[in-house]
């Protein structure tokens, strides 16, 4: 494994910039504290509403949001494998000098790089492009790129942990993705209990019907 702490003039200046909004505003603190901490738990909230939210005959996005969900999860699986066996990069606190910066919340002094709320969101956001609704993806996208900003501005990682999580996420949406085809039985079966899909199954079997 390489242990990487010689920091880049990039992060340094970036770092800083962003972490020094910190403490500042407390409404914005508060904000940044949310999306940084909790977005994962955001989307899995958001993906029980969508599933809920979507039209009953739509299993095409119900299949999406499952392409996303394991999207964010295979891109947290690579996150464990880069940290823990390839690269390990100190965090920002464990390697800056004290007074220099602003923690805003308690966390491990484990690997920064990459990270893994922008990776999990990345494989969330880039899981949905293209074949879910826009009220879906563009939210997605948007806490995606907040979740960047708050983890480098409560001074937990470097700009380019988020960058590199950024990369893993839309690399493991990238790989899901194709395999949609692959995991829509698993959709129908579980939306099957709440009659979704059924609609355009019965559609599909009379105009089979018909053809014949």
């Amino acid at each position: 494994m390489i242990h990487a702490a010689l920091l880049n003039p990039f992060d340094v200046h970036v770092y800083h910039l962003v972490n020094g909004l910190a403490g500042k505003n407390k409404l914005l603190d508060d904000v940044m504290i949310f999306f940084a901490k909790d977005a994962l738990e955001l989307y899995a909230a958001l993906f029980i509403a969508y599933w809920f939210a979507l039209p009953k005959e739509d299993l095409r996005s119900r299949n999406q949001l499952a392409v996303a969900g394991l999207s964010g999860v295979l891109a947290l699986v690579l996150n464990v494998v880069i940290s823990h066996f390839l690269w390990f990069r100190p965090r920002p606190f464990v390697v800056l000098p004290k007074g220099t910066y602003m923690q805003l919340i308690p966390h491990p002094a484990d690997a920064s790089f990459p990270s893994d709320h922008s990776a999990g969101s990345w494989g969330f956001a880039g899981g949905s492009w293209g074949r879910t609704p826009r009220w879906i993806s563009v939210p997605f996208t948007v806490i995606a790129v907040l979740v960047m900003f708050a983890r480098v501005f409560v001074g937990v990682h470097y700009p380019t942990d988020v960058i590199g999580g950024m990369a893993v996420g839309l690399v493991a949406s990238a790989v899901v993705r194709p395999l949609a085809s692959r995991i829509m039985p698993i959709t129908r079966l579980v939306a099957k209990p709440f009659g979704y899909g059924k609609a355009t199954e019965e559609a599909q079997r009379a105009g089979r019907t018909s053809r014949g």
